[in-house]
């Protein structure tokens, strides 16, 4: 039985909405911010795969292996991206649930801006308070160093590197970076969040 359910999780600085198929033309709006397709370490749907990419997702959250969201902005409600719980077990006992947070992308113009620091602590808070995983995997191509810069300033620890673990877009062989939080280390890793968000910028 899944353990997972479509939620709103509200920040001061984002709104993370169940995504929706009416989102395509938000999300394909902030991806051509930047154009982020084009990005060959990362995987951000094209305007003309957009739709089929929420597709995608809304199938795994039905089989209840995932969690999607839309990143909104709270004042305007203008869509900024993407984000998603995901590789979920649903039928997993409560004592070993864990999820991975991924399958994120931001529109260029929030990059290196509070958004990302406010929806990463919305989701592990999610996970661990609400969901009770004992485990919480954040993953990124080895290469993809802001990626990992960002990853490791939440307060996750690098477990290991999947070495030619799966096939990028562009056809190379992506050596992947794993990282994880767990359960007993979220108390501190919220604390550094919070400071994080309140710190001048």
């Amino acid at each position: 039985m899944a353990w997972i359910t479509p939620t709103e999780l509200a920040g001061r600085h984002v709104t993370l909405l169940p995504l929706d198929p009416a989102h395509a033309g938000g999300l394909i709006e902030a991806a051509s911010d930047g154009m982020l397709w084009q990005l060959w370490f990362t995987s951000v749907p094209r305007p003309e795969e957009m739709e089929a990419a929420i597709a995608t997702r809304l199938a795994w959250a039905a089989a209840g292996t995932m969690l999607p969201f839309t990143v909104t902005e709270p004042a305007t409600g203008r869509i900024l991206g993407m984000t998603s719980c995901g590789h979920i077990d649903p039928s997993a006992p409560a004592a070993v649930r864990r999820l991975e947070i991924g399958w994120t992308w931001y529109a260029k113009r929030v990059q290196r801006s509070a958004v990302n620091t406010e929806a990463k602590q919305l989701l592990l808070a999610h996970a661990f308070e609400t969901l009770g995983c004992v485990a919480v995997e954040l993953r990124t191509h080895a290469l993809n160093q802001a990626s990992r810069r960002a990853i490791e300033r939440l307060g996750a620890k690098l477990d290991g590197i999947l070495r030619q673990h799966q096939l990028a877009r562009d056809g190379t062989l992506r050596d992947t970076c794993v990282y994880s939080i767990i359960a007993t280390e979220w108390p501190a890793v919220r604390s550094h969040l919070a400071w994080q968000l309140e710190r001048p910028r």
